[in-house]
Formats: C-alpha cells, sequence, structure tokens
C-alpha cells in the first residue's frame, strides 16, 4: 500500500489525495483535526488494486467548510495504516 502526499498542500480549498494499492482491499481514507477528532470519511468501502486518487473539497460530514489549520489522512485496510499530514489555508 503507497500513500502519497496531498496536492497542493497546503491548499484551499480542494486537495487531491492519490494512493496505491497491491491488492484489492476494503480500504477507509479519513480526515482528523489535531486534536483527533474526525472530520470527514472520504472512502470507506472495496477498493480494487491499482492507483486511485481522491479529492477533499476542505469540508466536514455535514458538508460545512472546516477551519485553516493542520489536518491528518489516514489509508487504512485490513493489516496497515498509514498517516500524513496536510495544512488547510485561507
Amino acid at each position: 500500500m503507497e500513500l502519497n502526499g496531498n496536492f497542493p498542500n497546503p491548499f484551499n480549498p480542494t486537495t487531491t489525495i492519490k494512493f496505491g494499492l497491491p491488492e484489492d482491499s476494503h480500504v477507509q481514507l479519513n480526515i482528523y483535526a489535531m486534536n483527533g477528532q474526525k472530520v470527514h470519511t472520504l472512502l470507506d468501502g472495496q477498493v480494487s488494486k491499482s492507483y486511485h486518487q481522491i479529492v477533499w473539497d476542505g469540508k466536514n460530514e455535514s458538508g460545512q467548510p472546516v477551519s485553516v489549520g493542520l489536518y491528518v489522512y489516514e489509508l487504512k485496510t485490513d493489516n496497515k495504516r498509514i498517516l500524513k499530514k496536510m495544512l488547510l489555508v485561507k
């Protein structure tokens, strides 16, 4: 499993997260605030092996824009978890 840095970073208002899977897997892609609170789940389901990209629009689960600041994105499968940081600026 591979998780690339988001682009652009810092970003406003959208950023693209790219990842690669060596095999079909159940995948979660989550965004967290620095206090550990989950802000948004971008992906939660079965994904085929290959490279993928997902755009985050800087909004939470309710569709409201999140605050400026540092966020963590997490790519998780059944047997691996990778975390990276990104910065939302205005």
